[in-house]
């Protein structure tokens, strides 16, 4: 295989527009999700159509260990990862103290330790040949707090700041960590975390155009790309440092209750 690009959260949504668009250029993937037949149904269109190599593994990376047992997969099969996609997320609407423990230790998994982890063991081979690209779904949420999504907005900060810093880190290599910071896409998202009926989720662009925005700024070696957002969703993370906090929780929250 060779131009090879893992994908986690590949079934869907952003994770598997960003499949299309490596394939159409030519490349071959390592996609990953929980769902075979998704996986399996994007293999074959993508090798048909684009007559490339791709490489499905079904793998929860919510679960312990299951960052490790991908990585070790690839590892036995002999891939070079060029571009490391941390893709893979979700998130939950409501109280934090109502909603489950358990989801939300998942989300805390998946949206950071998964994420934490799997950069963590592929990065030192990129260091090592001196060359790599690393690009990470975060979201606008990483910019303030998320009142009755406290959890994923907390998460998607952390994400961001990881980045960022090792990006700077990497100053001195060939090797880039690019952000993706979307606003509200059409993807399972919304109903997944239950923001299907809120004020956020009335107006959302496609999964197809912030993954390109997201692809072409990885190729670029841009630190942050943000896309998605209507021009007052710009403007208004824009006044974020020069609004009263409450004011902005109390936005926050309002944009995330159900009508």
């Amino acid at each position: 295989m060779k131009n090879v690009a893992l994908i986690t959260g590949a079934s869907s949504g952003i994770g598997k527009e960003l499949a299309y668009i490596h394939a159409e250029k030519g490349g071959d993937l390592i996609i990953v999700a929980r769902r075979q037949d998704k996986l399996n149904a994007l293999k074959s269109e993508l090798e048909q159509k684009h007559n490339i190599k791709v490489m499905t593994i079904v793998k929860d990376l919510s679960v312990p260990n299951a960052s490790k047992e991908l990585f070790e997969e690839v590892k036995s099969a002999s891939i070079q990862v060029d571009y490391l996609i941390n893709n893979a997320g979700f998130g939950l609407r409501g109280k934090f103290h109502e909603l489950s423990w358990e989801r939300q230790m998942q989300m805390i998994n998946l949206n950071m330790v998964a994420l934490t982890e799997l950069t963590y063991l592929f990065l030192p081979e990129m260091v090592k040949r001196n060359s790599g690209k690393i690009l990470n779904t975060s979201s606008t949420a990483s910019f303030l707090p998320g009142p009755l999504q406290a959890v994923y907005y907390a998460s998607k900060a952390y994400v961001t700041f990881l980045g960022n810093a090792i990006a700077e880190e990497l100053h001195d290599t060939n090797i880039t960590v690019t952000t993706l910071m979307p606003g509200a896409t059409e993807t399972e998202f919304a109903s997944t975390s239950g923001m299907d009926k809120t004020e956020l989720f009335k107006k959302t662009v496609s999964a197809r155009s912030v993954a390109e925005d997201g692809y072409n700024g990885m190729l670029k070696g841009k630190l942050d790309v943000v896309s998605g957002l209507t021009m007052s969703q710009s403007m208004m993370l824009k006044m974020i440092p020069f609004t009263p906090k409450k004011m902005v929780l109390q936005q926050v929250r309002k944009g995330q209750e159900v009508e």
